[in-house]
């Protein structure tokens, strides 16, 4: 089957289609509905892929809202995607260090969390530091 655009989006991204993704674009096949996903997408790839904040910069805010939010697994998603937009670890900590001010100790605690595995996922990738 050939990569749609809304795939290709997710992959330029995350450098991957996540599950969830996945299953969005399933669901919409399965129910005939692939028009609203694409309405739906249209919106979210102006909203994201033609702002004005640099794709490093809205992936850093997309995960301090989420750790507000206490939202883990979308989190863990925009972290790896600061990290391959070029974030390191001191950038990625800073946002975890605001993420206290709205959402107190558990916001601080869950970007801890998720920062460290991402950067860990990073490290064990590429074999080198993830901050380099």
């Amino acid at each position: 089957m050939n990569e749609t655009p809304v795939e290709a989006r997710y992959k330029e991204l995350f450098g991957y289609v996540p599950d969830s993704i996945r299953l969005r674009i399933d669901l919409a096949r399965v129910a005939g509905r692939e028009t609203a996903l694409e309405a739906i997408e249209h919106l979210r790839d102006t909203l994201i892929h033609h702002n004005p904040l640099e794709r490093k910069i809205q992936q850093l805010v997309h995960l301090g809202m989420l750790l507000a939010l206490g939202r883990e697994a979308p989190a863990l998603l925009h972290a790896r995607a600061a990290i391959q937009a070029g974030a390191g670890a001191p950038e990625l900590h800073g946002v975890c260090e605001t993420a206290a001010i709205v959402g107190g100790m558990p916001a601080y605690s869950l970007g801890v969390q998720v920062v460290s595995r991402a950067l860990q996922e990073t490290t064990h990738a590429t074999g080198g530091n993830a901050d380099e």
